[in-house]
């Protein structure tokens, strides 16, 4: 029996900070579709992320700045359709929030209603705090994004390590606690030094999630087809994989290929 089944009790905000004052680690994964998202949450994760990074799993792209508002609501929807347990937060596209408060508003209500979600989630730090807090007078829950930001790749112009110069550390450090006053339910914090990181969880009463952020964090996110081993390409240091679903797939795939050449499928069984 899978821990979802055991506990159907849905997962809010609130559980979250519960988690957090308890000591109990944060289970965090993206999803974009039906299917999968169905077998994630009985397996009893605590928040499904439909991240950007369907821009780059799903539609192929270098980077996830092409995926649009439309399409963030489509695969949010379906994932939402999956879902009985767990917290469904939702990436505001790029484009979408940066610079406008009322259109990040617009973008968020979409969201909200076109989809089902239960939060969402937009990178950077005091440069979106009129954003964030335009979208919470709303009541609408916002989760942070501090570190390694991808929308901000071109800015950046490399995915490496970021805050590791005491500079960049210390506004990372204030920028916390700016989307914790803010009204923020909870940050995540991509690829910044662990030490650092454990520093920002425990200067912070919202969770704080990491991703290539070490273990001092409340919890853990990882981009579902990564860790399933469908990508083969993407191998940071920060990622565990937990099955290899690449071979498994081609390998069902070439079995099926061969047996329609060799007239094997369908067998007499497989017929009407």
């Amino acid at each position: 029996m899978s821990t979802g089944t055991r506990d159907a009790k849905r997962v809010t905000t609130h559980t979250l900070q519960e988690m957090k004052s308890q000591g109990v680690p944060i289970s965090m994964l993206t999803a974009y579709d039906f299917s999968l998202a169905r077998l994630v949450d009985a397996s009893g994760v605590d928040v499904m992320l439909v991240g950007d990074s369907a821009s780059n799993v799903m539609a192929g792209h270098e980077t996830t700045l092409p995926i649009t508002l439309d399409e963030m609501i489509y695969h949010a929807s379906s994932v939402v359709r999956a879902v009985q347990r767990s917290l469904v937060v939702v990436d505001l596209p790029f484009g979408t929030y940066q610079g406008n408060t009322k259109g990040a508003l617009n973008s968020a209500i979409r969201i909200m209603k076109e989809s089902g979600a239960h939060a969402v989630k937009l990178e950077g730090g005091r440069e979106v705090i009129g954003s964030i807090e335009r979208i919470l007078s709303a009541g609408i829950p916002v989760m942070g994004h501090l570190g390694l930001t991808p929308q901000s790749i071109y800015k950046f112009g490399t995915y490496v390590v970021r805050a590791k110069e005491e500079a960049e550390a210390q506004r990372l450090r204030e920028d916390a606690k700016l989307l914790e006053q803010a009204g923020c339910f909870a940050i995540v914090l991509e690829k910044i030094p662990a030490q650092l990181a454990t520093e920002v969880a425990r200067s912070v009463h919202i969770p704080v999630i990491g991703i290539g952020a070490g273990g001092g964090v409340d919890g853990q996110v990882l981009v579902l087809h990564d860790m399933l081993g469908i990508n083969k390409e993407f191998n940071p240091r920060f990622l565990r994989r937990y099955a290899n679903l690449h071979q498994v797939i081609t390998d069902a795939v070439g079995a099926y290929v061969a047996d329609v050449r060799s007239r094997s499928f369908p067998s007499a069984d497989e017929q009407y």
